[in-house]
């Protein structure tokens, strides 16, 4: 079971570590990559797998209304969030020239001098801001890339992107946080969308996730992956599950996604226009385990960057994670215990290293948070 360290008792190592990278990953001899970023042969990764075929569901025939373009998209979603929890949507009426307006800025983002991205540093315990490969979080099996993550709050007129890129990295970046504010609404909107099909797919009605997560609390994530000199030793990101409900992902023209589905890896290579579409633990437990949140990772290689976007829509901070009864009598017994996504957000970012088991090990945790009842914090054991 992966767990944080202490940040006191890695201090030094830490110091080392930002010294041995500077500012590009691998310090000034690139073909020399630091231990901390090598994972274990256990976890070693290919480059040349086979590519996992997931349905391309078209959404604006699925909003057309037509019955027969209806069913065969829940159908469709149905089917695959059973077994793997991965889908594509296409025709999805979010603007392009968009996203490339958000490609755009991450290129200028990322290619940044290190102390002006860190302007909006991520601290230690937050979700929001920039980071690279987790320095301070984690000792070993670093990912090799660097993120910035921005809150999405779905409420009317909300600004928090736009204004938090500002506050960070300051007025010369306004054009930026216009971009990626835009682009959060665009893809808080296609989240409606597919929590529609998701409804339909799961028997329930058409509005019962749109309603759930109508003003949800969400995150905006960049993701940047350098080339690497020795990629087979190294990870973009390692095997996990997302904690969140559902993830809408846009990826450049490199591939890098891949998924493990029954013991077996696959890519999922990018496709112009779409976007990838993933279940997380959250919507995992509102469907009362129904649908998976499947292990993936991110690859990297030796020629160029790679680079995508990930809309994480996550509850509001006051709902209660809770499957409604009809899911429950579909697949008995009731299996997770009622929580709020803070909770959840808490453990993953000040606890707990998100891996392959963190429902599970999230579900160990808060039962015996309430079975103590003292309010106290408890920390997987290793």
């Amino acid at each position: 079971m992966a767990t944080e360290s202490s940040l006191s008792a890695h201090s030094n190592l830490n110091q080392e570590m930002k010294r041995e990278r500077r500012e590009t990953f691998g310090g000034s001899d690139g073909s020399k990559v630091p231990e901390y970023f090598i994972w274990p042969d256990e976890f070693k990764a290919s480059q040349l797998l086979p590519e996992l075929h997931v349905p391309h569901i078209d959404l604006n025939k699925f909003l057309s209304g037509d019955e027969s373009d209806v069913e065969e998209a829940t159908r469709l979603v149905d089917e695959a969030c059973r077994e793997h929890g991965f889908f594509v949507v296409v025709n999805h009426g979010v603007d392009m020239e968009l996203m490339k307006g958000v490609h755009e800025c991450m290129n200028e983002f990322f290619t940044m001098p290190l102390d002006v991205k860190q302007r909006a540093q991520r601290k230690v315990g937050e979700n929001y801001g920039y980071t690279n490969s987790f320095f301070g979080r984690f000792a070993s099996k670093l990912p090799w890339k660097e993120t910035f993550s921005l809150r999405c709050v779905a409420a009317q007129n909300s600004s928090t992107a736009r204004d938090y890129v500002i506050d960070t990295l300051g007025s010369t970046f306004s054009h930026h946080g216009k971009v990626y504010q835009e682009c959060g609404k665009a893809l808080n909107d296609l989240g409606m969308k597919i929590l529609e099909i998701l409804g339909l797919s799961l028997g329930v009605s058409r509005e019962y996730f749109k309603n759930f997560y109508e003003d949800n609390d969400s995150i905006l994530r960049l993701n940047y992956y350098p080339p690497c000199e020795k990629p087979e030793v190294v990870l973009g990101t390692g095997p996990h599950t997302d904690p969140t409900s559902v993830t809408i992902l846009h990826q450049d023209h490199v591939s890098g996604l891949q998924v493990c589905v029954n013991d077996q890896w696959y890519s999922i290579p990018p496709t112009p226009d779409s976007f990838v579409v993933n279940i997380g633990d959250t919507f995992t437990s509102l469907t009362n385990g129904i649908y998976k949140s499947c292990v993936h990772r991110a690859v990297v290689n030796c020629k160029e960057a790679r680079k995508s976007m990930a809309f994480f829509i996550c509850p509001a901070h006051d709902k209660v994670v809770r499957a409604p009864e009809e899911l429950v009598e579909k697949n008995p017994p009731r299996k997770y215990p009622d929580y709020t996504w803070p909770m959840l957000l808490e453990m993953t970012q000040k606890h707990y290293r998100a891996d392959c088991n963190t429902l599970e090990a999230f579900t160990t945790w808060i039962q015996k948070e309430k079975l103590l009842d003292t309010g106290c914090t408890i920390t997987p054991s290793a």
